[in-house]
């Protein structure tokens, strides 16, 4: 099954706060924070108000697979706490679609992360792999792999990450019946049980995603 978001104590997570969208024929994450601003903005900081499209685009919340919201490195056996050398965990998500001129709709995906050293484990720099997935049934829309770099300096535990991945397309005939994911892995956990979802209209904030927690 999908793990629904929750918090894995990242201390920069706080609550997002509504706000109604900006951008004609979009359904947005909330925010009030760096984020979700830099998210749907492309900086940090709101741009002016804009005149509300009463336009409807499908925008699904973000869903992570089963075994995907983290990825252990072990420097024994397996499984071993004792033995852990490094933890990666994903926090925040959150997603913006646009109705594009053709009726496609184009996604836009955040997401916050983690590295957290384990007992084995020594500061230095690490590699987070994030996978992106756009499916409608079975059928796998786009796919994509981003490696984001994070550092974890001496006398540091953590290391946090930030990735926007940009111009997912989803073809016309499926922009009213498909699913956004994303992983830790390669090869996503087993599907959840299919869910029938209502269109988000634009004039309302979709919510964003908590932080999964970590399971493996």
């Amino acid at each position: 099954m999908r793990t629904r978001a929750k918090t894995v104590g990242i201390a920069l997570i706080a609550g997002f706060l509504p706000l109604a969208a900006t951008m004609p024929g979009t359904a947005l994450a909330e925010d009030g924070n760096w984020f979700t601003n830099m998210l749907k903005y492309g900086g940090t900081t709101v741009p002016p108000s804009q005149p509300a499209d009463l336009g409807q685009v499908y925008c699904p919340t973000v869903d992570v697979a089963e075994n995907g919201a983290a990825l252990r490195s072990y420097g024994g056996r397996a499984d071993d706490n004792a033995s852990l050398r490094s933890q990666i965990t994903l926090g925040r998500l959150a997603r913006e679609c646009v109705r594009l001129a053709d009726g496609s709709v184009s996604v836009k995906v955040g997401v916050e992360g983690q590295v957290l050293l384990g007992p084995q484990g020594r500061p230095g720099r690490f590699e987070a792999p994030v996978y992106f997935t756009i499916k409608a049934g079975d059928q796998t829309i786009v796919a994509r792999a981003r490696k984001v770099s994070v550092s974890i300096g001496p006398g540091e535990a953590q290391g946090l990450f930030t990735v926007i991945e940009e111009n997912l397309v989803v073809p016309r005939p499926l922009s009213e019946s498909y699913e956004i994911g994303v992983s830790l892995h390669g090869a996503p956990g087993k599907a959840a049980a299919k869910r029938k979802r209502k269109p988000a209209p634009t004039s309302a904030a979709a919510p964003a995603e908590a932080a999964p927690e970590a399971s493996q």
